[in-house]
Order: structure tokens, then C-alpha cells, then sequence
């Protein structure tokens, strides 16, 4: 690893190592760190612990469901997609047909495929890495965790293999997308549509730590999916501390979602997830992302009456340099949700996950007790929703259970 990359503000930026502080006897030690990866603690070591005892059959892991907090359905769902997992066997590039492009980032290239031998459909996820073999096959041994994690707001994994160089995550298809990608469509997410996403990410933060002592440390909108069906899961969460290691002087980005005790290079747990789940929220209300901050003239725009594209036509303020944004972060005020179209337990819910001090921040069991998460609507359809915005045909039963 190069060393720690410097500015005039005294701010690192991600090449820097950062641990995780003892965790509360209550909840699981999160994995910790081996070596140099610039923002999140390696769990490689924690991997090797998991494998001595890991459970690889699916009769084992459909077992572990019966254990979880989950309705009916949810549970036939993941049923459903570990018994088509049994079927995949071995994945290899041979049996992957390519259907297009479904975006890039964080390193990576997300394609649409079929698996020939059963006709599934999946999404590929490919990452070039200039490493050696050795760590190459590391990493696929560190992914190989992600088998076990399987709840109804964690997108399922089918496998990962090597191939020409570059490193393929093959995970369960979300005909929605992403929520960055639908928010490009929507322009903004209704207020009741992201009470429903919040929860669902907040129980996905949840199992990730109390079931696997995983941090997430990548939430944002782009790692958030949705499918004709109306579910919400989760992705791209570090697992693998070696993946993390290799991808970390690859770090390229003009936003960041990063709470100010992580861009300082300071020890940061679970608590830095919910600032970036706090910024990412304030982002889809508002259709843009908040740092810096629009001035009031310019929410008006945004919140006009005169119609609901209206947003599309805001001009958004000058992007900033990547030091100036980390120095935002770090040494000024948080966004806030200020305008009138909000409720008042939306507002207190961003500002209780935007504390700059983690220790004043709230933690996931407060935030699933908070009164915007337990009186969210009922009502709300999120697949319909999803489907509209999108131009999906609506789900049914069987497209649940059966490849496309």
C-alpha cells in the first residue's frame, strides 16, 4: 500500500487505516483488521474462523431460516432461490450468456446474464484487479461467507469465480435497479415510498451485524435494489477484507457518503453506516445530493407546485473538489431536511442518523424504534410504485418463482 495521500486541510483521503472500536458485549465483535485497507476493517481473519464451522448445504442454510424474523412469503422466496442455487453447481464464464449492461462502479462493471444450463437470470459483477493469483484466490475463499447470508433485504449470491483476471460475483437479478438509477427516473422519492426502503436497510444493517459481525460500510443509494415485486435489498457490503485491501488505490469518486469520524481516519463502527444511510435519505428527498446544501430559493424550485418534473430543470450548486467535500463533511454543519413538504418525524429521524459525533448518533435498535419507521403505511405499494417508475410489467406469483 502507498502511504497516506495528504492536503491542506489535514484530511486523508482513502488511504488510510482505520479499525473498529470494542463493541458493546451485546452485540458481536465486528471483524477486524489485518493490514491496509484504507477505511474498513479486514475481516480475512474473522473468514478463517467462519470456515472451521461453516455450513455449506442447502438443507443446513434452509434450516437457519426458520430462525429469522421473516413473514411467509419472504421465507418462500429465499427457499425458492437456494433450491434454484443447488441447481448452478460450479460457476464458470463458459456457462454465462452476457444481456447487457446494468451500470459500473465501485470498481466494477455489473452485467445482466443468463445461466445456460438452467436459464437463470443473474447479475455479474466484474472486477479487474492487477493482483496476484494468490490474493485472487483469497478473495474468492472471503466471498465464499456471502453464501451464508441469506434474509429477505440481502441480495442473494450464487457464487464467485476468476476468470481472464477479473474476479465475477454472480448475485440474484433486481429487475428495478438501483435506487440512484431510479432516482434519476423518479426525480425524487416520496417521502412514504422511502420510509418503507429505510426499513428494509435498516433490518438488512441488522442481520449483516447481529448474525454475521459484518459491517456494511458502502451504503448508498447505488447499493440499494429493488424489483418488480416490491423487495428492498442491500449490496456490495465488506465482506471480503482482502477485495477491500486490493480496490483501495482505486478509489475514484466526486461524492461521498462517508461519515466525518471515517474520512478522518479515526476508529469507526456500525455507526458510520447510519450517517451514510442519513446523507443517502436526504438525497432521494430532495433529488440531489445535499453537500453542499441547496439555499432556500433553490428548495423552492425544487418543491414548486407546478409540477412534478420540476426538479429536472434545478440547477444544481457547482460540484466540489473531493478535499473541499471531505472538508464539508468533517468541519461543517450536516444536511438537514428543512423544508415544510417533509414530516416532522422524517426531519428528526435524518437528524438523529446526521450527528457528526458517532457517539451522539443513533444506533440501528433506536432507529427501528423510531416513530417515522413504526408508523410507516401499510398501504404503501412499493411495486407498483417501482414498476410505474421503472416501466416494468407488474410482478406476479410465478415471475417470483421461475427464471425469466
Amino acid at each position: 500500500m502507498s502511504k497516506m495521500t495528504k492536503n491542506k486541510f489535514g484530511l486523508v483521503l482513502p488511504q488510510t487505516t482505520a479499525s473498529v472500536p470494542p463493541q458493546p458485549q451485546s452485540t458481536p465483535p465486528i471483524r477486524t483488521p489485518s493490514s491496509s485497507d484504507p477505511f474498513s476493517p479486514n475481516p480475512s481473519n474473522m473468514n478463517r474462523q467462519m470456515f472451521g464451522k461453516q455450513k455449506t448445504s442447502i438443507e443446513a442454510l434452509t434450516e437457519t431460516l426458520e430462525e429469522l424474523e421473516m413473514d411467509d412469503t419472504a421465507r418462500k422466496r429465499i427457499k425458492v432461490f437456494l433450491s434454484q442455487k443447488e441447481k448452478i453447481g460450479e460457476l464458470s464464464d463458459e456457462d454465462l450468456e452476457k444481456l447487457g449492461e446494468l451500470g459500473s462502479g465501485n470498481g466494477g462493471v455489473v452485467m445482466k446474464v443468463r445461466h445456460i444450463p438452467t436459464q437463470l437470470i443473474m447479475a455479474r459483477k466484474l472486477i479487474h484487479l492487477e493482483v496476484k493469483p494468490a490474493i485472487k484466490k483469497q478473495i474468492i475463499r472471503e466471498l465464499k461467507v456471502l453464501h451464508e447470508c441469506n434474509f429477505p433485504h440481502i441480495v442473494g449470491f450464487y457464487g464467485a469465480f476468476t476468470n481472464d483476471g477479473e474476479i465475477s460475483i454472480c448475485m440474484e437479478y433486481m429487475d428495478g435497479g438501483s435506487l440512484d438509477l431510479i432516482l434519476k427516473r423518479a426525480g425524487r422519492i416520496p417521502e412514504a415510498i422511502l420510509a418503507k426502503i429505510t426499513c428494509a436497510v435498516l433490518k438488512g444493517l441488522s442481520y449483516l451485524r447481529d448474525k454475521h459481525a459484518i459491517m456494511h460500510r458502502d451504503v448508498k443509494p447505488s447499493n440499494i435494489l429493488v424489483n418488480s415485486s416490491g423487495e428492498i435489498k442491500i449490496c456490495d457490503f465488506g465482506v471480503s477484507g482482502q477485495l477491500i485491501d486490493s480496490m483501495a488505490n482505486s478509489f475514484v469518486g466526486t461524492r461521498s457518503y462517508m461519515s466525518p469520524e471515517r474520512l478522518q481516519g479515526t476508529h469507526y463502527s456500525v455507526q458510520s453506516d447510519i450517517w451514510s444511510l442519513g446523507l443517502s435519505l436526504v438525497e432521494m428527498a430532495i433529488g440531489m445530493y445535499p453537500i453542499p446544501p441547496p439555499d432556500g430559493k433553490m428548495l423552492e424550485a425544487i418543491f414548486s407546485e407546478n409540477g412534478e418534473d420540476s426538479s429536472s430543470s434545478i440547477i444544481e450548486p457547482k460540484p466540489m473538489a473531493i478535499f473541499e467535500l471531505l472538508d464539508y463533511i468533517v468541519n461543517e454543519p450536516p444536511p438537514k431536511l428543512e423544508h415544510k413538504i417533509f414530516s416532522e418525524e422524517f426531519k428528526d429521524f435524518v437528524d438523529k442518523c446526521l450527528k457528526k459525533n458517532p457517539d451522539e448518533r443513533a444506533d440501528l435498535k433506536t432507529l427501528m424504534n423510531h416513530p417515522w419507521i413504526k408508523n410507516e403505511r401499510e398501504d404503501v405499494d412499493i411495486a407498483g410504485w417501482v414498476c410505474k417508475t421503472m416501466d416494468l410489467p407488474p410482478s406476479t406469483p410465478k415471475r417470483n418463482t421461475t427464471p425469466n
